[in-house]
């Protein structure tokens, strides 16, 4: 990269696909993505908040994974069709600090709440005479106060490490956000310390949270397995079956993109981070609401107000 080459004052996004012919067809699955993502997870957080039945620790958290996963898919994919629209890939380079601040920020947030939605699933199981006493509101609410200022945090550093460097010459991001790694590759200087703050961060929201979900679910499992009956058995496993699906995929895809080779293809890593930032936010509240009775009463009952 030529250091001495003009700052740049904007990026180009190559988006998912670099085909022109498949423009049309992303403008429409996206679309319909961002559509269907609004609409479960602005419903899951609508019902969890004004519905008496899912005044619940459990449902507290759910509508803040979908308030968060309403927040990933609005930073990414309103800009895509915009893109597709007006044939602009341009995002100036203040408004890519931006996206990458607010993306940044749910996604740190979403791996640690999937961790204590797993803590409050090995309470319900594990303890559940106690349940209440623990697992109160005032405990939710700094919970959920302190997982948003640590991912604030994170977020913050990872921005100000990333557009501290100076980038030369080269603007496009073969991407379709600004993701930290892409926008790495095309700095004019070194980028040893920007790699050590990434994998440090992956390390602690990434690799600790997940060994502290497999603990819990170590713990949920010996649990289940001392329940006599059959029934009580697949009662305790499908409180918990919902989460396990999240987890395997949110998790699946940040692993699969951030512990991979440096000459790794950069499709692949953006088809995996097109699950964990549009897909899996768009299948969340289809998971839940399908598979949890509670849900589907609270759907009922909205509805039978309405009409």
């Amino acid at each position: 990269m030529n250091t001495n080459g003009s700052l740049v004052t904007e990026f180009i996004l190559l988006g998912l696909f670099t085909h022109p012919e498949l423009e049309t067809l992303m403008f429409i699955l996206c679309l319909v993505t961002y559509t269907v993502a609004l609409t479960g997870n602005v419903t899951i957080l609508l019902l969890s908040i004004k519905d008496p039945g899912l005044n619940t620790p459990m449902y507290f958290f759910l509508g803040l994974l979908s308030f968060l996963d309403i927040w990933c898919t609005t930073v990414t994919i309103p800009k895509m069709l915009a893109s597709y629209i007006t044939q602009s890939k341009v995002i100036s380079y203040y408004g890519c600090a931006l996206q990458m601040f607010f993306l940044t920020w749910p996604l740190g947030v979403e791996l640690l709440l999937l961790t204590v939605m797993a803590y409050d699933r090995l309470v319900a199981i594990g303890n559940p005479l106690r349940y209440a006493s623990i697992i109160n509101h005032k405990a939710c609410v700094r919970t959920a106060i302190t997982i948003l200022v640590t991912g604030l945090i994170n977020s913050f550093i990872h921005t100000c490490c990333t557009f501290r460097l100076p980038y030369c010459d080269d603007n496009k991001i073969n991407h379709f956000f600004c993701e930290i790694m892409p926008l790495l590759k095309l700095a004019c200087a070194d980028i040893s310390f920007n790699e050590i703050v990434v994998y440090t961060s992956d390390f602690l929201l990434g690799v600790c949270c997940f060994f502290l979900i497999c603990v819990s679910y170590i713990l949920i499992l010996n649990t289940i397995l001392k329940i006599n009956s059959a029934s009580g058995k697949r009662k305790a496993f499908s409180t918990c079956a919902s989460h396990i699906v999240i987890v395997s995929m949110f998790y699946g895809a940040v692993i699969s993109t951030y512990i991979q080779p440096k000459n790794s293809p950069l499709d692949r890593s953006k088809t995996v981070s097109a699950i964990y930032a549009v897909i899996t936010p768009s299948l969340n509240p289809i998971i839940y609401s399908l598979r949890n009775k509670e849900v589907k009463e609270a759907l009922r009952r909205s509805f039978r107000r309405l009409f």
